[in-house]
This record gives C-alpha cells, structure tokens and sequence, in this order.
C-alpha cells in the first residue's frame, strides 16, 4: 500500500492533467462545423482554389471574425450569449485597426502594446464579457501585427465583421430552436439538487449533494437576476421564476437541515419535489396532489414538508409566482460608476494583472522585434491567450497550452504534409472546429490540441511557409510559455502564496451576516443573507481550487486549507438548522449571546495570523446556539492549526512551510 502511495503522481499535478470528458453538446458541434469553415468554404469557391489572392484573403479574415464570434457564448440565456458575441466582435475589430499601429519595429510598438495589455486587464475584471472581449483585444492586435494579407485595413474590418454577423446568425437559429429556456432550465436544476441532497441525507454523499445545491442556486439567481434586469419582454415570466426561487428558500434550508441532521428523506417528499423541477422545466402544470402537512416527527422533517408546500402552492399560481417575486433596487449611475472603479483601478488585483500582462505582453513585443521567427506574432499570441486576462491559474494554463500546441502542431504538419491543397483542407478544418466544443468542456489544454491545427491551416493558407515553419512555429509558442512562466508567474512574491485571505474574510463577513439575519432579521433578510454566505462559500472554493493546480509549495499551502473550507461550510448548515429549531418551538437564542458568536466568526481572519486561545465560541453551551458554537471553535481551531508557517500566504510573514 505504501509503494502505491509512493509510486502515485503528486496532487497539482494530477490536478493539472485533470480531464472530466463532458457529453458531447452535438448542437455545438453542428454549429461549429458549419460557422467556421464555411467562409472560407465560400472565398475558394469563387477564386477557383486554394492560391494567394485577395478573395482568399478575403476568405481568411471572415473565417477569423467567424471563429470569433463562434467560440464567444456559452450556455445561457441568449441575452448573456449574445453579450459575449458582442464584446468579442467589437474587441476584435479593435484589436485589427490597433494591430497595424504595433507592427515594425522600435518602441512605438512596444509601448502601444504595454498600454493595450494594461487595458485589456482592466476591462477584463468588469465581467465575463468582458474578459473575453479583452482577451480578443489581445488576440487580434497580435495578429494584426504581423499578418500580411493583400487587403486594406478598411476591407479586413469588413470582412471579419461579415464573417461574425454569420457566425451570430447560425447562433441565433440555434438558441431559437432550443427546445429547452435556459432560464427556466436554472431553476428547475435546483429542485433536482434539492432532491438529490434529500436522497443523500444521512449518507457519505451529502456534502457533495449540498455543494452542489449552492452552485445550482447561485447560477438561477444570476440567470433569473440578470435576464429579468435586461428583457421587458419577458419580465412577468421572469419575475414568476425569481419568485419560485425566493418561495424555495424555507424548503432549501429545511433539505440543509435534514441532510447535516443525517434524517432520511420520506420517499414522498422526494418524489414531490422531483414533480415541481418537472413542472418547471417543462413548463407546465403541476398534476400530482400537493402532499399534506407533517404534524410529527423529526423538525427538519417537518421544515422539508412545509417548504415543499409552500412551493407547490407558487408553482401551481402563475399569480403567486408573480407575487413572490422580489422587487430588485434601483441603482443610481454613481453607485454604478463605483463598483467599476472598485472592481478596475481600485482594486490592487487588478493593477498587479495589468502589470504583469503589460510587462509579458512587452517582453513579446521585443522577442518579435529581435528573433528571426518566420511567423513573429506568434510569440505575442501565445503570451496572450497563456496570460488569458481572467484571473486564472498562469502555471496551469502555460504548461497546458504548451503541451496542448505541442501536439496540436504536430497534427496540424501531418495534416500538411499528407492533405493536398485543396476542399480537403477544408475538411479536416471543419472536423477539427467540431471538436472543439466537446474539447472546450474538457480541458484547456485539450482545447489546444484542436483549436491550434485549424488556426495553422487558416493563416498557413494565405501565407504558405514549408515544413520548416511548422517546427519555427513550434519554437514561438515554447517562448510564449517560457516568457509566461517567468516574468508572469515565477518572478511574483504572490506566485508563492495562496492568497486566500480576500476570499476567506469576504466568507467570514458573510457568516457573520448570515448569523445576524438568521436570529434578527425577517424571512427576506435570512434569505438573502444565507444566498450571500454560500455564495461567498463558493468563491473561497474556487479560488481553492485554482492553486490546487499550481506546484508545490502552491498546491499544499492551499490543499492544508481544504479542511478549513468544509468547516465553514459545516457551520454555516449549523446555522441553518437552528434556525429550522427556532422555527419549530425551540426557544429562540439570547441576543447577548449572538453577539458573542458574531464576535468569534469576526475574529476567524485574526486566527490565522495568531495563536491566541479560543475563548469566545466556547461559553454558549447550551440552546440552538450550542451546535453553532462548537462549529465556529472548531473552525478557530483549523485556521489557527494552518496559520504557522504561513501555509496560506495570508499576512505577512515569510516563513517556509515543511512541504
């Protein structure tokens, strides 16, 4: 047993290479297939074949707008879908018009470079949007930069928006013909979820089953929440969603509840709420009878029976689902202008990217100018895709991309050298376009493998080079990672951290809320708190997981914190279940001692920075309280227990964990 312990692969790097093959999104697929290569398909057509003219560079630049514009939405609803397709559009013409200005050499083109990476960092922490149009502002102005083609600026502008308007048009047609709403969708996983952490109840499985809960609720809210702020047209419907979610909240924490108890479900219960997730997702009437209510029996139980009544009589009124619905606040233009500096120039996160992007991306500018590369730009686009402006892991992503293109080079010479120059060409584009949905969901690198072979057969058609360019390629893109890995990651005092110290006081403050809403607050404000605390739950999860991925010391400076995270969790359903015990007749608690548990979940951060002896928590003994303390003293205890040594990278200290 020890010898397979010994002989297993370190966790980052099992993490790294980590792929969950996705099922196969085959409307995706024909999409793609169809969007990409058909442009191109078009352009050799009319010029006869596959020789250097105008109509195929023509061809080529529409192609890059179609590529675009099809690899921008994501699953969701079609206003988030065609934002996405919007800022990849405008960002890429951007990108082409100020690629021309950063060509030749010298150090206007440096500096023209530096200031739009600085730029596309900024505008990348606004939102997912966004980062996308940012990361295509990158993209293009790298590829405009060194591409030669026989068109007019004016003219390769026109063509790649032609190329996008087609391409958003076939994705138009498919999110039309979608049988299913993704908005309504949303909202009837959560009540597979729910039923899914009833099931599990009092099993091994239940954790997961509620983590999975959190994550279904904070996507419909944001879907339901988003669409309903940008559609008049369908706002009595989406105003009857967001009052199903809102009417849920009492059988969300009832189903909590019941699982961190270990009740098993009824049968009944589970059945019923499998019915409302088939009512809503199919959109129709509810036709099983609504069950009736629990007089006895274990309070969770009881609390799941309550909240699946109250649901049922909202889903079964179109009228109260309306009357549910929340009233969103208004938000003035100054608040807006705010959060936008906060999240931009505000946020020190932020300029450190910018920083480092503009410092990679400058770095790539100089090696473009200074090696003899056939194809310069490359370098600059493998810095920019590898330094992706979203925040992400920079090592995972380097090694990925570099052993992604690696591979996919090597397919994308073979295809060279055993496909003549003609509509086979096209083919193989269109296989490999296929394919990359499916590789999108997989793993980046993965995506790599596919999406570098169909870029090399576009831009190799317009500019052929010979074999020898295929290993010069090759070359630029193990630069692009090496610039990445060094003056982008390695050489940052933070690569060497985990900081997890935002994300852990931002889970802190919103325990701390939720345990203030929860003893003081109305059924709207417990909501709406206990949303904010798993949510903010969520965050300190994925930003755990990003630096799982990373080496060593990285990955187990952020692995110790793992125990923390499921002890912040433990006690936030703590939390939950004494509410579902006040509600069932406990006595409520003394405010005095809510303060003092407020209190304790305030001084978590503190913990991890001292080592001082638990003494707030410990004194509530007895009452509802009583489960909630023990939780908050044992989390006290594990961010104290991975505090020395500055395991996590919070504060300041320098000092060297054992690894």
């Amino acid at each position: 047993m020890a010898r397979e312990r010994s002989l297993r692969a370190p966790a980052w790097l099992e993490e790294l290479v980590r792929t969950t093959p996705p099922p196969i999104p085959w409307r995706d697929v024909v999409r793609f297939a169809i969007a990409i290569p058909t442009p191109l398909a078009v352009a050799v057509f009319v010029g006869g074949g596959i020789h250097p003219s105008k109509v195929l560079g023509a061809g080529v630049l529409t192609t890059m707008g179609a590529l675009a514009a099809t690899l921008a939405p994501q699953p969701g609803p079609l206003r988030d879908q065609v934002r996405r397709v919007t800022a990849a559009i405008g960002f890429g013409v951007v990108g082409l018009v100020i690629g021309r200005y950063a060509s030749g050499g010298g150090w206007v083109p440096v500096v023209v470079i530096a200031l739009i990476s600085a730029v596309a960092a900024l505008i990348s922490s606004v939102n997912s949007a966004l980062s996308l149009g940012a990361l295509n502002l990158l993209v293009y102005t790298a590829l405009a930069s060194g591409l030669v083609t026989p068109l007019s600026t004016p003219a390769e502008v026109a063509c790649f928006l032609t190329g996008a308007v087609w391409a958003t048009l076939i994705t138009l047609v498919q999110a039309l013909t979608q049988a299913s709403d993704p908005d309504r969708t949303a909202v009837a996983a959560v009540f597979t979820r729910i039923a899914e952490l009833l099931t599990a109840s009092g099993t091994p499985l239940a954790e997961e089953a509620r983590r999975a809960l959190t994550t279904a609720l904070n996507a419909a809210y944001d879907r339901v929440i988003r669409s309903r702020s940008h559609s008049a047209g369908r706002s009595r419907e989406l105003s009857e969603l967001a009052g199903v979610l809102n009417a849920a909240a009492p059988l969300v924490e009832g189903a909590v509840a019941a699982a961190r108890a270990g009740v098993p479900a009824d049968p009944g219960d589970v059945a019923a709420v499998q019915a409302l997730g088939t009512s809503l997702g199919d959109a129709r009437e509810v036709t099983a009878e609504r069950p009736p209510p629990l007089q006895d029996g274990h309070p969770a139980r009881r609390a799941v029976r309550h909240g699946i009544r109250l649901v049922w009589n909202v889903v079964g009124d179109p009228e109260e689902r309306a009357g549910a619905a929340a009233i969103r606040p208004e938000v003035s233009l100054r608040s807006r202008v705010r959060e936008l500096a906060d999240r931009t120039l505000a946020s020190a996160e932020s300029r450190s990217f910018a920083v480092r992007l503009a410092l990679c991306m400058s770095i790539a500018e100089v090696a473009r100018q200074v090696l003899p590369t056939q194809r310069p730009y490359w370098v600059l686009l493998t810095v920019a895709i590898v330094l992706k402006p979203d925040f992400g892991s920079v090592f995972t992503r380097a090694v990925q991309r570099g052993a992604g293109t690696l591979l996919g080079v090597l397919l994308g010479s073979a295809i060279l050298a055993f496909l003549p120059r003609n509509s086979w060409l096209l083919v193989a584009m269109a296989v490999f376009a296929a394919i990359l949905p499916w590789a999108r969901g997989a793993n980046f690198g993965l995506f790599s493998v596919f999406q570098t072979p169909m870029i090399i057969l576009l831009l190799d058609l317009s500019l052929p080079g010979g074999p020898a360019l295929v290993g010069a390629r090759l070359i630029d893109t193990l630069i692009g990672c090496a610039i990445v890995l060094v003056f982008g990651y390695l050489l940052w005092p933070q690569t060497w951290r985990a900081p997890l110290d935002e994300a852990l006081r931002a889970s802190a403050l919103a325990l701390d809320a939720f345990v203030d809403a929860a003893f003081t607050g109305d059924h709207a404000e417990r909501r709406r708190a206990r949303r904010r605390n798993y949510r903010a739950l969520t965050e300190l999860q994925t930003q755990l997981q990003r630096r799982l991925a990373e080496p060593p010391p990285i990955s187990t400076r952020a692995a110790a914190w793992w125990p923390v995270i499921v002890q912040l969790e433990r006690t936030s359903d703590a939390v939950t279940e004494a509410v579902i015990a006040t509600r069932s007749g406990e006595p409520a608690p003394d405010l005095a001692q809510v303060a003092v548990l407020r209190r304790a979940i305030r001084r978590l951060e503190d913990d991890a920075r001292t080592h001082d002896v638990p003494d707030d928590a410990e004194i509530l003994a007895d009452g509802v309280l009583a489960p909630v303390a023990r939780e908050v003293d044992a989390a006290r205890r594990l961010v104290r227990e991975n505090a020395p040594g500055r395991r996590d990278g919070l504060g300041t200290s320098d000092t060297t964990p054992e690894d």
